[in-house]
């Protein structure tokens, strides 16, 4: 097994893409030991010394390590060791009985902006997640309330130093240009 990565936007989150479909729909991410536990893989990264957060994509693994704390050249070869040794193993990337798909996080929007957040949304899905998870990441719609977009980060663009200036100066434009309406997107 060949397992790839990429470095991205966050000096502290790597992308590794072992060649194979990782989750077939929607997403997973575990920032602590205990939201590991929904995961046999995450469960084995954080076992690795030194790593904060996994994200687990359609085909690809983001991980954060400890800023400050662990190099890559330290953390790296272990990741590699433990992606590699699970997917041999033949064990899955949930627990059983997991599912994913219903987030946890309510939306919030007035009805009277239904057709705003639809676009929003769409645009989200067609042009901005795309090239997100491309970096690793994922951005999601939180809610619409008075011309300002609510999103969340994900993955590589949780905590990066680069996703204020990816929502200011590239979202919140893509938005503006579509929807004058939105005059700011914040992240939550």
């Amino acid at each position: 097994m060949f397992i790839q990565t990429e470095a991205t936007p966050n000096p502290a989150t790597l992308k590794f893409l072992p060649g194979r479909v990782v989750l077939p729909e929607s997403t997973f991410e575990a920032r602590d030991v205990e939201s590991a536990a929904r995961s046999p893989l995450a469960q084995r990264l954080f076992d690795v010394p030194g790593v904060a957060g996994v994200y687990f994509g359609h085909d690809f693994i983001s991980v954060t390590k400890i800023e400050n704390e662990h190099g890559w050249p330290q953390v790296k070869p272990a990741i590699l060791g433990a992606i590699m040794e699970h997917f041999q193993s033949g064990a899955p990337v949930l627990a059983e009985g997991v599912v994913l798909g219903g987030d946890d996080a309510e939306e919030f929007y007035d009805e009277a902006d239904h057709d705003t957040v639809v676009t929003i949304k769409d645009l989200l899905e067609t042009r901005v997640r795309p090239a997100v998870a491309s970096d690793g990441g994922d951005i999601t719609f939180r809610g619409f309330k008075e011309g300002v977009v609510y999103l969340e980060m994900k993955g590589a663009c949780s905590g990066c130093p680069s996703s204020t200036a990816t929502l200011r100066h590239g979202v919140q434009n893509l938005f503006k240009h579509f929807l004058p309406e939105v005059r700011e997107v914040q992240a939550v």
